[in-house]
């Protein structure tokens, strides 16, 4: 059935034209077009569900892009992609060349600013504000924070920045369950289209300019009348916190009811001082189980629109959910072990062992930095903490995992889900971690290669007394280990052969000594012996071994990395002084990888096993060596 509405906006100015109750359709009709587009392609549905009302209102109301809508996370930004004029684009979702699932400056004037990791948009849009007044330039900056995201140390202290830099900055707090509180109800309503009146706030404005001018006594009583206001509104409405900041805070108001947030949005347009508005919106909203599970949905892949549930069916286990199951078991053994997330409790596996060991579970919110602090003021006591963390977001921390953890060689276990490449894009690609760690002292990498590692290299870095990263990626964990495998410890530092052959060494890290097993299969079938390693360890590495193979083939490198800074560079730096027979390295560069599906992103980089095999053929091995397969 075709969307009525909907069909009509082709940019913010065609929201101008509806009544209230075309508006009222109009979100019905885009939650129908989200579930549609990401149950075909993926992507963030349960934090998007949860806007709607609130993206056509500040859309009606504030004339984008003139005035500047900063978005906090963009993954809730969806509906404003769909009302800036690209509804059909943003069908080709997460798809190779299509749209991206965050904001880009390079993809639509109306997104002001990139946005893929929590907590930039009131530091963004006060550089804005700022920007603005010192040019006298026109137009509002709006910064929309919501998932959690104030609880960022960088929100807070762009908040306490705010004040002293600009009295005219406008930052909506969508509170979505996942930051502060709920409706305090229908008096803090009524209060709210009080203070957010033009009327009022015009009056407030001529009557304090009047009293001021009361000789001697004038400041007094304005400081008086103030006090009593502000009085009244702490006992009435929450957010005395913000005031003291500098705010004028509005809320909490429904962020479901489309007129009262646009009579709200036009009354604080003439505010004279930064100005906070609490909006109250449901994650999921309008679609059940998304509504029953807003956490499952927050991200997920395609499913099926009718029951909400994964259209892929059972899979192989995935790698977060080897280590949910390995860390379950090695706290059953061991009662000092802790288990720490920034947020990201069911995506990084942990949900089992927070219902199981709810006491030993730590969910820190959207603060990386402080949990990696906080693990280590717990390693100081005894604890053996877990942090459970992706690579993207890890990047926020690495000051303190290198001062806080590193320095004091505490013994920190970081496992480190989503390394290599994501569809989400560069924003989100796993593939930096290793430039960034590798030098820091006393720290231990650890690359699975499949589940039955994972586990086993959880276990065997509980034993030693040091800081340790496991890096594994997203998805498929090839085998996963079962109850009844016997924990063994992993060789420290030793990496594993896997075949043996005489004409070239393919040394593999993570999941791609798979790869490179595909690689061997294709090149035995043209005559060449491939011997195949899987290196485990970036640091210790195994030093001997590479050696040993270096003076009697040529070696290539494949990683699921920045070849500059991970196992590529790990291999030239041994072998710069070295007699080899040649080195070969595959995994990524440094130019900016796109956001799209994994196998797309690899196809055109020329990353899969048929490519890499037909590379090795090209430059790495003599004619006389190849055999014709036929």
């Amino acid at each position: 059935m075709a969307n009525k509405i909907l069909d009509k906006i082709n940019k913010p100015e065609d929201l101008k034209l509806l009544s209230a109750e075309e508006k009222e359709l109009l979100a019905c009709e885009i939650r129908s077009e989200l579930i549609d587009v990401i149950s075909k392609n993926g992507g963030h549905l349960a934090p998007n569900m949860g806007v709607v009302e609130l993206t056509i209102a500040l859309h009606s109301v504030f004339n984008a892009p003139v005035d500047k809508l900063v978005w906090d996370i963009g993954h809730q930004a969806y509906v404003h992609k769909i009302l800036t004029g690209r509804r059909e684009f943003f069908r080709t979702l997460r798809k190779d060349g299509g749209c991206l699932g965050f904001l880009s400056r390079d993809e639509s004037e109306y997104d002001s600013f990139g946005a893929g990791h929590a907590g930039t948009a009131i530091s963004a849009g006060l550089g804005m504000a700022v920007a603005r007044d010192r040019k006298k330039g026109k137009g509002k900056v709006v910064a929309i924070v919501g998932d959690g995201s104030l609880n960022c140390g960088i929100s807070f202290e762009a908040l306490n920045h705010v004040a002293e830099n600009t009295k005219d900055f406008i930052i909506i707090l969508n509170d979505n369950k996942m930051s502060i509180s709920k409706n305090v109800g229908g008096l803090s309503l009524y209060l709210n289209r009080i203070i957010t009146h033009r009327s009022y706030n015009r009056f407030k404005h001529f009557s304090r300019t009047l009293v001021e001018k009361i000789p001697r006594v004038g400041k007094v009583i304005t400081r008086q009348i103030g006090r009593l206001e502000e009085a009244t509104k702490s006992i009435l409405v929450r957010g005395v916190l913000f005031e003291e900041l500098g705010f004028r805070y509005v809320g909490p108001i429904d962020g479901h009811n489309i007129d009262e947030m646009m009579r709200t949005f036009d009354g604080i347009r003439e505010f004279e001082k930064p100005v906070i508005v609490h909006v109250i919106t449901e994650k999921g909203r309008g679609y059940k189980p998304a509504e029953e599970a807003p956490e499952k949905f927050h991200g997920l892949s395609c499913f099926d629109p009718e029951t909400g549930e994964d259209i892929n069916g059972p899979s192989t286990a995935s790698f977060s959910a080897v280590f949910g199951d390995s860390i379950c078991e090695l706290a059953d053994v061991r009662s000092d072990v802790t288990a720490i997330t920034a947020g990201m409790r069911a995506g990084t596996g942990l949900s089992e062992f927070s219902k199981k060991y709810p006491d030993r579970f730590f969910d820190v919110g959207i603060a990386e930095e402080h949990a990696i602090v906080f693990a280590a003021g717990m390693a100081t006591q005894g604890f053996r903490p877990v942090i459970a963390i992706y690579s993207t977001f890890l990047q926020r921390a690495l000051d303190y995992v290198f001062h806080d953890v590193c320095l004091q060689k505490l013994p920190v276990i970081i496992c480190e889900d989503r390394s290599g490449i994501v569809e989400d894009g560069a924003t989100h690609h796993g593939i930096h971690d290793l430039s960034f760690l590798r030098n820091m002292p006393n720290l231990s990498i650890l690359c699975p290669a499949d589940g039955c590692e994972l586990r086993n290299m959880l276990f065997t870095s509980y034993e030693r007394r040091e800081p340790v990263i496991i890096r594994y990626p997203r998805g498929s964990s090839v085998k996963k280990s079962s109850v009844s495998d016997p924990i063994e410890g992993t060789p420290w530092g030793r990496a594993l052969v896997m075949s043996e052959g005489g004409d070239i060494a393919i040394w593999a890290s993570g999941r791609e000594a798979y790869t490179a097993l595909e690689v061997s299969d294709i090149l035995s079938n043209s005559g060449i012996s491939v011997m195949v390693v899987n290196a485990r360890f970036m640091k210790p590495f195994d030093t001997g071994l590479l050696l040993l193979h270096a003076e009697k083939m040529p070696v290539a490198t494949i990683e699921d990395c920045q070849i500059q800074g991970g196992l590529g560079s790990i291999v030239d730096e041994i072998l710069v002084k070295t007699n080899h027979r040649g080195v070969y390295h595959y995994g990524w560069g440094t130019d900016i990888i796109p956001h799209g599906t994994i196998s797309g992103i690899r196809k055109k980089a020329g990353f899969t096993a048929e490519d890499i095999a037909a590379d090795i053929l090209k430059r790495a091995l003599p004619a006389t060596q190849i055999r014709d397969p036929k």
